[in-house]
């Protein structure tokens, strides 16, 4: 009832901003405004929180330690995205699992595509991804597809636009039509959904280079753009470098983005490691405004960058509980 309590107010606001003329009889101008005020966050109530997710199955798994209680009550207890990728499986039946879960919940999910062909290739910590353009576009589509009409937040391919030194133009354009495609297939197939292109971090590219790696991507099919994914640099140094981008493409081309800043582990901002740095903590939970559109925890606190820093040995997406446990309480 109340999310049809909800999309009957929404629907009734979007006639109300129809252009004079636009109903029944002029449906391409009524379509478009239509399709621009999609709102999965009117349509649900509250972020989902995933009873599946790496720190609530290690906290169910281990009650007798000591570290349980607070691994469950400060993170598993949150909302948080779910990634998916090849790990996944079966995508539609992955993803339409995890979408109608939260969906019977009347909760809104946050999800990130993690799967593009040459997936971190210039860092190589989390290097993977579909074998080939053709397969990566059969996988989108079955993403996008199995969202369908539900409400939803995808976050598409983290760190795809953040580093292009490794690569040459052809495999750049190759990169940016991929992406323009899934935008294509969400839009097509999920009209529920907003996605979400990566922009980095404040201390990777400069904020028109990063316009500009928007655009190329096809960032005007995009309701915005992610920030701070897996890294740890403030809300406030993240809200600064989200206007700056904002303002390049509007300087630029002509149109501006709302963003969503990644606060899962800045609570106690970077020490200029990116890559599993100790002395890390948990930050702001998921929530709209907060200086951007939305404050998202979309990393998962305790899981691993890679071999490195407080994570060596572990791979890529691991759970480590000790890491998790320290990362609340900020040491």
């Amino acid at each position: 009832m109340r999310r049809l309590l909800r999309t009957l107010a929404a629907s009734a606001f979007a006639c109300l901003l129809l252009p004079l003329g636009a109903g029944p009889g002029n449906a391409t101008t009524a379509a478009t405004p239509t399709a621009a005020l999609a709102d999965p966050i009117g349509m649900t109530s509250g972020f989902y929180t995933d009873p599946h997710s790496n720190p609530a199955v290690w906290a169910a798994a281990n009650p007798g330690d000591g570290r349980a209680a607070a691994i469950r009550d400060n993170i598993a207890s949150r909302p948080m995205a779910r990634w998916f990728g090849a790990w996944s499986g079966d995508i539609g039946a992955s993803v339409g699992s995890y979408v109608g879960a939260a969906d019977a919940a009347d909760k809104l999910p946050v999800l990130i595509a993690y799967n593009i062909p040459g997936r971190d290739a210039c860092g190589g910590h989390s290097g993977g991804g579909a074998g080939t353009p053709a397969a990566y576009r059969t996988w989108i589509s079955a993403f996008a597809s199995a969202i369908g009409s539900r409400p939803a937040l995808v976050v598409i391919e983290p760190d795809s636009l953040g580093d292009f030194s490794c690569l040459d133009q052809a495999r750049i354009d190759e990169r940016n039509a991929m992406l323009r495609g899934a935008l294509a297939e969400f839009r097509n197939r999920a009209p529920n959904t907003w996605t979400y292109l990566d922009a980095g971090n404040p201390a990777w590219i400069s904020a028109s280079t990063m316009a500009q790696h928007l655009e190329g991507a096809g960032a005007r099919e995009a309701h915005g753009f992610s920030l701070n994914i897996s890294n740890y640099f403030t809300t406030g140094e993240n809200t600064a470098y989200g206007n700056a981008i904002s303002s390049a493409l509007s300087a630029s081309y002509g149109y501006t983005k709302p963003y969503v800043i990644d606060t899962s582990r800045n609570g106690n901002g970077s020490n200029g490691e990116w890559c599993n740095p100790g002395g890390r903590r948990i930050g702001t939970v998921s929530q709209t405004g907060g200086g951007a559109e939305m404050l998202l925890w979309l990393k998962t606190p305790g899981e691993s960058d890679g071999n490195c820093g407080v994570g060596g040995g572990s791979a890529a997406g691991q759970f480590l509980p000790e890491v998790a446990y320290k990362m609340i309480f900020g040491y």
